[in-house]
């Protein structure tokens, strides 16, 4: 079995409070920009568009994520929905609307797309997890449209359940070649202390079964990531791994051998906020496999910045884990990460596709791990 997961990043289409901004001292300028643009009298329409780009730019635009207008698929028309009403208003002369309605996501550039899609196809999973996806639909036409293209195999099952986060950072499950799932569970709803979910986005246990019939244990995990707010982000991360820690050891004591944690855990491995599920449990992380490898890499070390292990230019911080069960772990017969897809940094070099030509045409920040097992 070859079994991979890839924080993607959006397929489509992504969030603007996701895009990262490079400002740099251009801010200066934009502010300025903006008080001179305020303090004029009569503001042409160039004026305002102006404004709204600069509103995103300083981080001004305070947009709800209540959904306060949809496109329903009967005539491609235009519904108003209020937020704490389901009822529906048909824009027309009678609601006094026949203007523009402001878009909370940006488009993906579509080379960026592509080289998703590539990269995709050149791991060639059985098992794919995927971080950020967008919808169900959007994932559907990038399996049966994209994929192909880049003589990728589409994948036969693909699942994708909506989380808590609100901003298209769903999970992504998808299996081929006679992997199949068999159940699926949500933790997205427990709820801490003070009534708010313990997954800012989900949690989800799938059981997969192998051509051979073999029952495979998958927690899907993604956490908080860092912000601004370190100490309460690392407290929320702490008490996500507390509960994935508690899960998978109920797996365990129910005599579950083939158990795999595989997703995004937002810090690297010697962060606190991580102790629980790394250093109290028996998980095994793939990175440290003798067979782990970097494509397209023949330095030594090079790959995950681990503590004992540091080359600058070849390592990058470790955001994305696949951990195994010790049973797991000891069938592993190859392993490594694919980074042939990130752009990167200054102070960095390692082979991408020749279609990277810039960050934005890189398929995503995060490389993708994958690990063969016999099983």
């Amino acid at each position: 079995m070859k079994i991979a997961t890839f924080n993607i990043q959006n397929l489509f289409h992504r969030d603007k409070s996701l895009v990262n901004i490079q400002a740099g001292n251009a801010v200066i300028n934009w502010l300025n920009e903006m008080d001179h643009l305020m303090r004029k009298y009569i503001k042409s329409a160039n004026d305002l568009d102006r404004i709204k780009d600069l509103s995103f730019l300083l981080g001004f635009e305070k947009v709800s994520r209540k959904s306060y207008a949809v496109v329903r698929r009967r005539g491609g028309e235009l519904f108003f929905r209020g937020c704490h009403s389901s009822a529906e208003i048909k824009a027309n002369s009678l609601t006094d609307w026949n203007g523009w309605v402001a878009l909370q996501t940006i488009p993906v550039d579509p080379v960026a797309t592509q080289n998703k899609a590539r990269v995709i196809a050149e791991v060639n999973a059985d098992v794919l997890l995927l971080q950020e996806v967008e919808d169900r639909n959007s994932l559907l036409e990038f399996n049966n449209q994209l994929l192909p293209e880049f003589n990728g195999i589409p994948y036969r099952e693909l699942l994708v359940l909506q989380g808590n986060d609100g901003r298209g950072q769903e999970m992504g499950m998808l299996t081929k070649n006679g992997y199949q799932i068999q159940e699926v569970r949500t933790y997205g709803n427990e709820l801490d202390d003070n009534g708010k979910p313990i997954f800012d986005k989900n949690l989800v246990k799938y059981e997969i079964t192998t051509p051979s019939q073999n029952k495979i244990c998958l927690l899907a995990v993604h956490f908080q990531e860092q912000g601004k707010d370190k100490e309460n982000c690392d407290a929320l991360r702490f008490r996500q791994a507390q509960r994935v820690t508690e899960i998978y050891e109920q797996l365990r004591n129910q005599g579950q051998e083939h158990v795999i944690v595989a997703g995004t855990l937002n810090a690297v491995s010697y962060c606190f906020s991580l102790a629980p599920l790394l250093q109290k449990t028996d998980l095994k992380d793939i990175s440290k496999h003798p067979s782990f490898n970097v494509a397209g890499e023949k330095e030594k070390d090079a790959g995950y910045l681990h503590m004992n292990a540091y080359r600058m230019g070849l390592n990058i911080k470790q955001r994305d884990y696949l951990l195994l069960s010790p049973e797991m772990f000891s069938r592993v017969k190859n392993s490594g990460l694919n980074r042939s897809a990130i752009w990167p940094a200054i102070a960095s070099r390692w082979p991408v596709y020749d279609t990277i030509k810039n960050k934005k045409q890189a398929a995503s920040e995060h490389p993708v791990v994958w690990g063969e097992i016999e099983i």
